[in-house]
Formats: C-alpha cells, sequence, structure tokens
C-alpha cells in the first residue's frame, strides 16, 4: 500500500512539474551519466528544443535555471558549458519563479487590471502615465525602467482596488528577485532591449478612450511581446557576437598570412 501511495506521489508531483524543470533535470541526469562532462557544450537551444519536443522559451527557461546555480556557464556567442555536475540528492536543480512564469501571470492580472483601471482611472492620473511614456522615450536606460515600472503601477492604483495593486507591486518584487527573473533581465539589459514606447501608447490610448476590452488587449499584447524580447533580442545579441568573434577571427588569420 505504501509502495502505491509513493509512487502516485511521484507521479503527481511529475505532472505538476513545469516542462523547463523535467528538462533541467534530465539535462542534470545527462551530466551525472557522463553524456556531459565538466567542460564540454551543451546542444545549442533550437537542438535541445528538437531533441525533447520543447518550447524555445522552455528551453531557455531550463538553461537559466542551470546557469542560475552555476551547473552551466553561458558564454556569449559560444553556448551553454557544463561548469560543475551535481555533488549529493540535495544539491540538484531548485526552482524559483522564471521570467516566463512571472510575464505569463502578469498577462492575466495586469490585463485585467488594465481594463478596471479603464473605467476608474482619472484625468490626473492620464496625464501622469503620459509624462510617464515621456521619460521612457528618452531617459538612459535605469530611469526607462523606473518610469515603466511607475507605469503598471499608476495602473494598478488606478483600478481602486488594493488587493490588485499589492499583487501588481508583489509581481514587481519577484521581478527583482528571483534570480532566474534577475538573470534574465540583465541578459536583456546587456542586449539593450528597452520598454517599447509603442506598446505603452496604446494602452495610454485604450485607458483614454475609457475602453475596458481595448485596455486589456493592449496590455496582454505589450506582455506578449516583453516575452518575445526576453527569449529573441538576447538571443540575436549572442548570434550577433558570435558574428564578430568570427570576424576578428578570420582578420587575425588574414593579418597573419601578410605577415
Amino acid at each position: 500500500m505504501a509502495t502505491r501511495l509513493n509512487a502516485a506521489l511521484r507521479s503527481s508531483s511529475a505532472q505538476s512539474e513545469r516542462l523547463y524543470q523535467r528538462l533541467a533535470r534530465m539535462l542534470i541526469d545527462d551530466m551525472v551519466s557522463g553524456r556531459y562532462r565538466v567542460g564540454d557544450r551543451l546542444p545549442a537551444e533550437r537542438e535541445l528544443s528538437i531533441e525533447h519536443n520543447m518550447s524555445r522559451p522552455a528551453v531557455r527557461e531550463a538553461l537559466i535555471a542551470l546557469e542560475v546555480q552555476g551547473f552551466i556557464e553561458v558564454r556569449v556567442g559560444a553556448g551553454a558549458f557544463v561548469r560543475r555536475l551535481p555533488g549529493d540528492s540535495d544539491d540538484r536543480p531548485k526552482f524559483a519563479v522564471t521570467a516566463f512564469e512571472l510575464t505569463e501571470a502578469r498577462m492575466v492580472f495586469e490585463g485585467e487590471s488594465a481594463a478596471l483601471a479603464a473605467v476608474h482611472i482619472s484625468d490626473d492620473e492620464l496625464a501622469e502615465l503620459e509624462n510617464l511614456v515621456e521619460q521612457i522615450k528618452g531617459a538612459p536606460f535605469d530611469a526607462a525602467e523606473d518610469a515603466d515600472r511607475s507605469f503598471h503601477f499608476v495602473i494598478a492604483a488606478a483600478t481602486r482596488n488594493t488587493a490588485i495593486k499589492m499583487m501588481i507591486e508583489e509581481f514587481w518584487r519577484i521581478r527583482s528577485t528571483s534570480p532566474e527573473c534577475t538573470l534574465l533581465h540583465e541578459k536583456a539589459r546587456t542586449a539593450n532591449v528597452r520598454p517599447v514606447i509603442e506598446e505603452h501608447n496604446a494602452i495610454l490610448a485604450a485607458l483614454r478612450e475609457r475602453n475596458p476590452a481595448t485596455a486589456r488587449s493592449a496590455m496582454r499584447a505589450h506582455l506578449a511581446a516583453v516575452m518575445d524580447h526576453l527569449l529573441f533580442q538576447t538571443e540575436e545579441r549572442a548570434i550577433e557576437e558570435a558574428r564578430k568573434a568570427v570576424a576578428s577571427t578570420r582578420a587575425r588569420y588574414r593579418a597573419g598570412a601578410h605577415v
């Protein structure tokens, strides 16, 4: 009876585990089995996606979880390399909230926040949002990020619902404290991924119209685009760095050939 219960609990745990967590554990198992040794390069994200039949965001989340905990090292333009192997059963990947999970949650809550804000928002709050969009447009990176956060907080306050306001503030706290979130957003910063003005303008226009459905749609579209920016623009930066490295190597060889 106890054996069946333990098996059922393991099965339930596996079913509740997210895909990226399953992939991270499989990659750790591959390291332990000797398929990947310290110093080896892991397959590229595209290859892992095909091999394990998982989406690219899931693969990216798995690699970030392993990178945060020091199992792999991601070198811009070169790929992911095994840095260390787990020592014992306690030294296995542990998971915090990832940037993709957080953005998915924000799509649900902040979409509805924008819809409710469209009903209650004041002219003063609209003027404040307009000012924040201007700050996002022309400010240095850090100031633009601060203005972006304030933009979302003003909308949350405009719902006139303290619980919603507290929830959205908590999302932004997680964004700056979860190791997985912090690492991916730092990669985005390195790739110069900035808040997109057009998306914020679309949200502001919907709020001016006092149109809940349009506001909800604009906010969800914005946060869906955030997911794409985090995945693809950070990847494009890596590809560009690889191209530069190859070009530099070629230039050195050409220079050596003429010596």
